[in-house]
């Protein structure tokens, strides 16, 4: 699949997912089932048949009567459709001016008669024009999932391929399953490239017939690796996985990894950016052009798994079997947690970090699926607050280097908390803890709070240093820093406080 406007969503009329064109008015000089096939459209200018001109897409033949050509397709996997491309490459002087697209949700069995004269079709796209051998992306209203298209176009002619990008919504899922295939649902979230194959392609059904029809990225010249973010159709606890670098020969990756997380309806980047990936797969060596099955002993479920390659390179597919599970799991303390409501419930987000409004929002988005999500969760509503409640919170920290017994009853409230926070400076050097005092004085008077880092595991020496290289930054920058070490003090205290 080219790039597009709709890059991260699924085909779902593709025919590697299944799908199927059934029923056309016409399809005289080019037949219906090339509108889903998976591969860019070409032109052959020296070939042709006995109906004429061949064509890698639809096309019907000129009409001479009143009406409009047609064409029925059943969905690989029903799904709630964002989006299509009306691909019209190489069709120049015979493509249609109109097209429109219709959809409905039909049972299984339903056939191509009963779609065609007796189901309701709701239209999802109105008559709207189409430019001559080119894409043709347009946005489609979301709300409902769908199981066959109609494409309608005005008055006649050809149409290469049908894209219905959308996100995948197939029947209730139980029992022991490829939790990642496309089929049950699964798809990616993210990537962190897909040059050269996307990496939707990882979760089809079917072994790819060529190396192109799987997910590749482009060569990596400096540091670091690839990979991709899958969500899972179902979340599951993972038995195997099948990893297969089916064609990849000079390219396939050095090493593979899988990690998962358990964590509903996550928002994307608060997921990339979580540290509460657990370990499915450690770093294992690949092989070119094989298909290799990988036993795992989870014990938990998982609802994303993210597969790291290093540094780069191709994985054709990718198979995450395991039992499916149809509610979250509990973890230790969490239960307890979400069994709280209210006033107690703020009290107890409030120990964690003195901002009213954060701690309001927190109990509000309670009960948490997992420990990754309440930690997600408490992250975002950290960064949508503005500087009025990040000062609020910096209140409720004790100077570095201050007379902790002397504050300790202001602070009562945290004081369970963070009483470890600060321990590099039991031991520290008279001399060092005066120069503490002293700058950080100075820093409460240019900024108006007291310094805030996260000082877990940090010397005076260590702190001393950090408050020196900060207290030179200007005001607006200064305040995102002291926001960040807070965001990463409320992450500790949340963990002690399960």
């Amino acid at each position: 699949m080219s790039h597009n406007a709709f890059t991260g969503l699924v085909d779902l009329a593709s025919a590697a997912l299944g799908g199927q064109a059934l029923l056309t008015s016409d399809d005289f000089f080019a037949e219906m089932s090339n509108l889903l096939l998976t591969s860019e459209p070409v032109f052959k200018p020296d070939l042709f048949t006995p109906n004429g001109k061949w064509m890698d897409g639809w096309e019907s033949r000129r009409r001479r009567v009143p009406g409009h050509d047609w064409c029925i397709l059943a969905l690989g996997v029903p799904g709630q459709i964002s989006g299509v491309d009306i691909d019209t490459a190489h069709f120049m002087g015979n493509h249609p001016p109109y097209a429109s697209l219709d959809a409905c949700n039909a049972p299984d069995g339903t056939t191509p008669e009963q779609l065609r004269d007796e189901v309701k079709w709701t239209q999802i796209l109105g008559q709207s024009p189409l430019q001559r051998g080119s894409h043709n992306y347009f946005g489609v209203p979301k709300g409902q999932t769908w199981t066959h298209l109609r494409l309608n176009i005005y008055p006649d002619g050809g149409v290469a391929r049908l894209r219905a990008y959308g996100t995948p919504q197939p029947a209730a899922v139980s029992g022991t399953t490829d939790l990642a295939s496309a089929l049950n649902g699964g798809r990616v979230s993210a990537c962190s490239d897909m040059f050269f194959g996307d990496a939707n392609n990882l979760l089809l059904p079917e072994r790819a017939e060529t190396m192109g029809g799987g997910w590749e990225s482009r060569r990596r010249r400096g540091d670091g690796h690839d990979w991709t973010v899958v969500e899972l159709g179902v979340p599951g606890v993972v038995d195997h996985i099948e990893l297969d670098t089916n064609h990849f020969n000079g390219n396939f990756p050095d090493r593979c990894s899988l990690e998962g997380i358990y964590w509903p309806k996550a928002p994307v980047v608060g997921l990339l950016a979580s540290p509460d990936w657990a370990e499915i797969m450690p770093q294992t060596r690949m092989v070119a052009h094989a298909r290799r099955t990988f036993q795992i002993a989870a014990e938990q479920p998982f609802t994303h798994v993210r597969l790291n390659v290093f540094p780069c390179g191709g994985v054709s597919r990718m198979r995450v079997h395991g039992e499916a599970v149809d509610q979250g799991f509990s973890e230790v303390g969490l239960a307890k947690l979400n069994a709280l409501q209210g006033a107690e419930l703020e009290a107890h987000f409030l120990r964690c970090c003195g901002a009213i409004r954060w701690a309001q929002r927190m109990a509000q988005a309670a009960p948490f699926a997992s420990m990754a999500a309440l930690q997600g969760t408490a992250a975002d509503l950290w960064w949508h607050l503005d500087e009025t409640d990040w000062r609020q919170a910096f209140t409720h920290h004790p100077p570095i280097g201050g007379d902790v017994a002397e504050l300790r009853k202001k602070f009562a409230a945290t004081a369970s908390l963070s009483e470890n926070e600060q321990a590099g400076v039991a031991g520290a050097h008279e001399s060092t803890l005066t120069e503490l005092a002293s700058e950080n004085a100075a820093y409460l008077a240019k900024y108006g709070y007291t310094f805030i880092i996260c000082a877990t595991g940090k010397t005076a020496g260590q702190m001393l240093t950090a408050l020196k290289a900060r207290k030179d930054n200007a005001a607006e920058y200064e305040l995102r820093i002291a926001a960040g070490e807070q965001a990463k003090i409320t992450r500790l205290r949340l963990e002690k406080l399960l």
